[in-house]
């Protein structure tokens, strides 16, 4: 199982040395931070967030409660009360837990918290069409792949595309039904 708690400035470190080359910042941030990611970049990006009820920005950790150790980060921003919508982004595993499941794990606490804390209507995602394993662990999670905008960035001498995913409220609800009491 995966809980998910807010990343404060006592995880900095630990992002920091997951996230060792320009490469793997470019793919887990696209063009919102350089290389190399430090303390004050990270401050930075906790600005106004994880407040519920005024900010447009939630960013977890996650936790394996298996062994209580932080093997993940991942982020719902981009929040729409008009429209009622919000976009995962920044998903990370730590490198030494990877093809453990945690992703489609971590992705699902992050899904119930938009849809069942925010009461939203829509979440989406970009994943670039190179990382197959996170588009399988999304869609392991039940995201629907809407289609790829083809070289969207471009990163040294090639182009990455971006494929665009999303789940809405009955999806999540039909994947997830609510667990009805019995007490009456």
């Amino acid at each position: 199982m995966i809980r998910l708690e807010y990343f404060t400035p006592g995880d900095f470190d630990q992002l920091i040395t997951w996230i060792d080359s320009p490469h793997l910042l470019m793919n887990w941030s696209g063009p919102m931070f350089n290389f190399p990611l430090n303390h004050e970049k990270l401050e930075w990006y906790l600005q106004d967030t994880n407040e519920l009820g005024s900010s447009d920005v939630f960013i977890f950790k996650a936790i394996d409660t298996t062994t209580e150790t932080v093997v993940g980060h991942i982020s719902l921003g981009s929040i729409s009360q008009k429209n009622s919508a919000a976009r995962v982004s920044r998903v990370f595993i730590d490198p030494q837990q990877r093809g453990r499941g945690f992703a489609a794990r971590m992705l699902t606490e992050v899904l119930r918290f938009g849809f069942e804390q925010l009461h939203l209507h829509r979440i989406a995602l970009g994943v670039y069409s190179f990382n197959e394993a996170a588009i399988r662990a999304y869609t392991r999670a039940g995201m629907q792949r809407e289609g790829c905008s083809r070289d969207v960035l471009k990163y040294e001498n090639e182009y990455w595309s971006l494929v665009e995913m999303s789940m809405l409220k009955p999806e999540w609800q039909a994947l997830h039904p609510a667990v009805v009491s019995e007490a009456a």
